[in-house]
């Protein structure tokens, strides 16, 4: 089972920009779809993005449309988001999920990494 690990969280102004990057081992990517979720205090998971095989393809919940990119790296076997324009609600932890074809589920996750946005 591929095992995740996200980096690229910190803490940001309202307005402001992080890429998170999600770093693979134990196997590959390239045979994964990949999300990213995230879930805030006391708030269910939520879908934030999605990626099929390849990158050919992709997908985002409509709180980050627009401003949030989803790419796949499968050389690196690495995943990331760029997050501009960061709201203090998009404040959670992040975390990526290796899939096969699914946008919610998954068959491995990571810890994730927390991304905090102050107004």
């Amino acid at each position: 089972q591929v095992r995740l690990v996200e980096s690229g969280g910190g803490s940001v102004q309202a307005g402001g920009s992080l890429r998170l990057t999600c770093a693979a081992s134990g196997g590959t990517i390239s045979s994964h779809t990949m999300t990213w979720f995230r879930q805030g205090v006391g708030i269910m998971r939520q879908f934030v993005a999605w990626i099929d095989y390849g990158g050919r393809r992709t997908s985002y919940s409509d709180h980050v449309k627009g401003r949030f990119t989803i790419s796949r790296d499968d050389q690196a076997n690495q995943v990331y988001l760029q997050m501009n324009n960061l709201r203090p609600e998009d404040t959670a932890l992040y975390y990526c999920a290796a899939g096969s074809g699914s946008l919610y589920e998954y068959q491995s996750r990571g810890q994730g990494t927390q991304v905090t946005v102050a107004s």
